[in-house]
């Protein structure tokens, strides 16, 4: 089916999903670590803080910084993939 696209579609569903996948990560590592998850990794300490209070301050903002990187390189190689110009 997605022969049967055009490459802009292909473009696009190939941005939605890299897109998706950046989210999850995110939302696993600011809410799940740093929410849901916090009571167990509180048992241990990184900087003396615990890991689940960290992982909600810092761990999720540093991993956003990270996605967007991640991001640009991706989306650098998917304008290639597809000719799009800057």
């Amino acid at each position: 089916m997605a022969n049967s696209l055009k490459p802009a579609q292909q473009y696009w569903r190939a941005n939605l999903k890299l897109l998706a996948i950046c989210l999850t990560v995110w939302f696993v590592v600011s809410f799940g670590a740093g929410i849901l998850a916090a009571d167990f990794f509180n048992q241990w300490r990184l900087g003396g803080y615990p890991l689940g209070f960290w992982f909600a301050q810092q761990g999720s903002i540093y991993t956003f910084v990270g996605l967007i990187f991640f991001y640009a390189w991706q989306m650098n190689k998917l304008d290639q993939k597809f000719q799009q110009g800057e």
